[in-house]
């Protein structure tokens, strides 16, 4: 789903928890950005599978997002999805649309595809793997992405960097507290 994606970890405000960010790496290159970030929580997989599924559960662990949603399945029948954000680097403030379609192997890997014509960029792909450790789950999250929107040249991608970095931490707390809250399998 969009757990961890790119633009829902922008605005995270902590919260107590467990939660564990073990490493996050992002890159940019040429208006490309590339992250990976692997985090542990103190849920089952299938606890923690059913949050980063749902798609209606966004704007409960990212302030970023405004709006969320699960869309009927497309014509091959691929469960699709709908996220609104909304978010301000310095001065400057935008809201981006994404939607597209979800693949899925459950409790193991979850996938989602921006479809550039319904979208604000041209590349938005995620994909999540969720693997038990320790009685918890560790979530390993991968997203490629370009924006079709202007970021300011130079300053742009280093605070979009450091937001990331800086701010996921509240985001991943608050999936934890909704995944403890999923009875378990």
């Amino acid at each position: 789903m969009r757990g961890v994606a790119i633009l829902l970890l922008l605005f995270g405000a902590g919260v107590a928890g467990a939660a564990e960010m073990r490493s996050i790496s992002v890159e940019h290159e040429d208006g490309h950005y590339t992250m990976i970030s692997e985090v542990w929580f103190d849920a089952t997989v299938p606890q923690v599978y059913e949050v980063f599924r749902s798609w209606d559960l966004s704007t409960q662990f990212s302030s970023a997002i405004v709006e969320s949603r699960d869309v009927e399945p497309d014509e091959l029948g691929r469960p699709q999805y709908y996220v609104r954000n909304r978010g301000c680097i310095l001065l400057f403030c935008k809201s981006f649309e994404r939607q597209g379609h979800v693949e899925s192997e459950p409790n193991k890997v979850l996938r989602a595809f921006a479809d550039p014509e319904r979208s604000d960029f041209k590349q938005s792909d995620e994909s999540w793997t969720f693997l038990a450790e320790d009685d918890g789950t560790v979530v390993v999250y991968n997203l490629e992405m370009q924006p079709k929107f202007w970021i300011p040249p130079g300053i742009g991608p280093y605070l979009i960097k450091r937001k990331l970095r800086k701010d996921g931490g509240g985001a991943i707390d608050r999936i934890e507290i909704l995944a403890q809250g999923v009875a378990d399998e």
